[in-house]
């Protein structure tokens, strides 16, 4: 299906409730709850941003492919998720990731050859979480949302929180994970705190090879309430709606009002990851219907409709080559780890325990080279 050919009723969302501002056709409409606020260069920027995101991610792809990293977690299709929900965020405000969230590291300034580091084996992770206002990827599924209230409490203990340049905390998570103990944990504990953080659920409606509709009989934003706090889905393949929601949400969180959970209510184009193949277990018509949906083409056709020229869109497009070419380079010029290394970053100082594995594990290795 392509665009010219959208069906009317694409964009009609699947749920009343739903915020968006923008259709898949590319053209405004209004909410009378959220509005965005962003003048023609802010979307420009956010269309940049979601080019450069879907490139990053279409490189982690084909270096999988081509033997160059052992494992990537494409995002494709959720770009407008995560960099509306990017763009939403403070500098002072910190993020919580799963594995999957490349555009949003790339809003908060994380180079996209750190990413790589950890898919090819190189290191546990290339950034300094402070610096961005970033944490590391979690790979063990949910820990991170237990991880982000743990940071939102101890915000509020230092007394970043409760004014309007406050800290607000995200924690982003799948609808897979919406399943999971650690998920539940995170949300009991932040309700009864208040505590300021953004559950951020990009709901892409596969948890690996299970839809969402096995594992909720409820829609995921509605759980908010048990919990006693705000729940509210977004499309989330709507840039300017996701940036809108999450901002209030986060602006709401910094002035102590306490937790809210966004579903931003999405789709993963590609696999889970490449090793999987969601050809065996998901049909190719539903993929269609939601391609065209695309997150860059409705914005794309908004710019059109008003006023941007080729110029811009030809100098993104060579901006994303500039970026796959340099990231291409850095991954196959990456240097293999030391493997002592692995040993020097467990704790801030090392313990005679540690020290004694590390010497051990030298002495075997060197068993190689007698």
């Amino acid at each position: 299906m392509t665009l010219s050919s959208l069906d009317p009723s694409l964009a009609l969302p699947p749920d009343p409730s739903l915020v968006q501002l923008l259709t898949p056709d590319g053209r405004r409409v209004t909410h009378p709850d959220y509005a965005d606020g962003l003048s023609a260069d802010d979307v420009r920027g956010l269309y940049r941003d979601l080019v450069l995101s879907r490139r990053i991610d279409a490189e982690g792809t084909a270096l999988t492919r081509q033997g160059e990293l052992g494992l990537w977690a494409p995002l494709v299709g959720q770009e407008a998720a995560q960099v509306g929900a990017g763009r939403a965020m403070r500098p002072q405000d910190m993020a919580f990731p799963t594995y999957r969230e490349h555009g949003l590291a790339w809003t908060r300034g994380v180079d996209p050859v750190s990413l790589l580091g950890l898919f090819r084996g190189g290191d546990h992770g290339g950034w300094d979480p402070a610096e961005h206002g970033f944490a590391l990827y979690a790979i063990v599924l949910g820990a991170q949302t237990l991880h982000a209230v743990g940071y939102a409490m101890g915000a509020v203990r230092d007394g970043a929180v409760g004014r309007e340049d406050g800290t607000a905390v995200l924690a982003c998570f799948g609808d897979g994970a919406s399943s999971q103990g650690d998920v539940n944990e995170a949300l009991v504990w932040a309700g009864v705190q208040r505590s300021p953080v953004v559950f951020l659920c990009q709901n892409n409606q596969w948890g690996i090879s299970t839809p969402t509709s096995a594992q909720t009989r409820t829609p995921l934003y509605h759980r908010a309430e048990g919990f006693g706090f705000p729940g509210v889905r977004v499309d989330g393949n709507d840039v300017l709606a996701t940036y809108a929601v999450v901002r209030d949400a986060l602006d709401r969180a910094r002035r102590g009002d306490g937790p809210t959970l966004v579903e931003a209510w999405t789709y993963r184009v590609g696999p889970h990851t490449t090793s999987d193949d969601p050809g065996r277990y998901r049909p190719a018509d539903e993929v269609e219907s939601w391609r065209a949906r695309d997150p860059l083409a409705r914005v794309r056709l908004l710019l059109e409709r008003e006023g941007t020229g080729p110029e811009f869109f030809a100098e993104v497009d060579a901006e994303a080559d500039d970026l796959a070419a340099r990231i291409r380079k850095a991954c196959v010029e990456m240097p293999d780890p030391d493997p002592l290394e692995a040993f020097d970053h467990v704790f801030v100082e090392q313990t005679p325990e540690l020290v004694r594995q590390r010497d051990e594990h030298a002495a075997y290795l060197a068993g190689f080279d007698a």
